[in-house]
């Protein structure tokens, strides 16, 4: 018997590791239908928020942006989505990033349909207009060699412009792949695992991840990684950009 007091789940001050196995629902205004488990927001110090939407057949979500821009991907299944003007069936794979001030709904999901998102307070940037509605999808013909490593692949899902302050991505690991050094840096990170298992160094702290798990770095949290298992590890992942650091 598995003993229901043990957990790969970790939070810390400047990182996390959200397994599944520790999900507790909660209910947001105009998602119905659906189970929704919040796995990183502002009560645990970060400034992003993260959550894992399940959707039941006949779910619905509706809502209007505010301060805040979502980026949505289809984990699992598949879902009708109405933003900026735009319908549009996604499937697994697929995404739709929703700027501030812009109505969406998604409808007629399939059985188990899941979403993840991603939540930042947009920050307006003079000179440039705030982004519009973006559809797209993982296409791994779109993923680059990362830093002259063959086993190592990112795909941009966001443009590269300086009209948007957060970024989206998609990190292959092949197999053998690592990060070359240790990171530390300004920037903020929400991730979750798509496909195999890894392990993930984070402030000195080993471990062992997989599909399913979810990861917060706050600013500054050290971090490397290295794929590991008989399949190539995948996980997308959100990072803040684009904006001056200091507000002194």
């Amino acid at each position: 018997m598995e003993l229901p007091a043990l957990t790969r789940s970790v939070v810390k001050r400047n990182h996390a590791i959200i397994a599944p196995d520790g999900y507790i629902n909660s209910n947001v205004p105009g998602w119905t239908g659906c189970t929704v488990n919040v796995i990183i927001n502002e009560q645990m110090g970060a400034r992003l928020c993260q959550t894992i939407v399940t959707l039941r057949e006949g779910g619905q979500l509706e809502g209007r942006t505010e301060a805040s821009q979502i980026f949505f991907y289809v984990v699992e299944g598949q879902v009708q989505v109405s933003a900026g003007g735009q319908d549009r069936s996604l499937a697994k794979g697929q995404f739709v990033y929703v700027p501030v001030g812009q109505e969406y709904r998604f409808q007629n999901p399939t059985e188990s349909t899941q979403l993840l998102t991603f939540h930042k307070v947009y920050e307006p940037l003079a000179g440039h207009p705030a982004p519009t509605v973006v559809f797209g999808e993982k296409d791994d013909s779109k993923a680059p060699i990362y830093m002259n490593d063959d086993a190592l692949r990112i795909q941009e899902l966001l443009p590269n412009e300086l009209s948007f302050d957060m970024a989206v991505n998609i990190f292959t690991y092949d197999m053998g792949g690592r990060l070359p050094m240790v990171e530390t840096h300004i920037m903020e990170h929400g991730l979750l695992y798509l496909q195999g298992e890894a392990i993930y160094m984070l402030d000195q702290q080993w471990y062992p991840v997989k599909k399913g798990d979810s990861i917060w770095m706050a600013p500054y949290c050290q971090q490397w990684a290295t794929t590991m298992g008989k399949e190539p590890s995948v996980y997308i992942y959100y990072k803040n950009v684009n904006r001056f650091p200091t507000s002194v």
